[in-house]
């Protein structure tokens, strides 16, 4: 049985876990396998800054299958200059060992219900350029294209993104 609930500080590993070993199996192909090969949960655990105040608001929600965090979704307010009355989805991935199970679906649910609940009746995300799983995921989710594209330095790699939106 799929739980959604708002992450504790105790959650911090396990959801870094997650997004550690969702870049690593998602993103192979996309990315230099010696980079991938490389990030460690560790590494990553301390950014996550559940139950603090953060520079940017925003929303989360974690999904567990039998007390096993297997995915994360991270939404608020759009950072992109043009559309700062849309929501953002800053994050969502799920474990590997769970994709196509409805775990994603479940986590754009819930923020969804955020953006509805914050007034916001758009929102974007961006997405790593020929991430076809994930173009895929969103599209069948309602999500369009809608022409931006980016490039940027994440967890120190230069990566390009499309830009998708949908209306609620």
């Amino acid at each position: 049985m799929l739980i959604l609930r708002e992450p504790t500080v105790e959650d911090r590993l396990a959801v870094a876990r997650v997004h550690v070993r969702s870049w690593q199996i998602g993103y192979q192909g996309l990315m230099p396998s010696d980079y991938l090969e490389q990030l460690r949960p560790e590494d990553r655990a301390a950014r996550y800054t559940f139950g603090e105040p953060t520079s940017v608001s925003s929303h989360w929600t974690v999904a567990l299958e039998k007390d096993r965090l297997i995915g994360f979704v991270n939404s608020g307010r759009c950072r992109d200059s043009d559309t700062q009355d849309h929501g953002e989805i800053f994050a969502l991935y799920v474990d590997p060992d769970f994709w196509r199970q409805g775990v994603g679906r479940a986590l754009m649910e819930s923020a969804q219900a955020n953006f509805r609940q914050m007034g916001w009746h758009t929102a974007n995300l961006w997405v790593l350029e020929g991430n076809m799983r994930a173009i895929d995921f969103y599209e069948r989710e309602g999500w369009s294209r809608d022409g931006e594209g980016r490039t940027e330095e994440v967890w120190g790699l230069e990566v390009s993104s499309i830009r998708f939106q949908r209306s609620f």
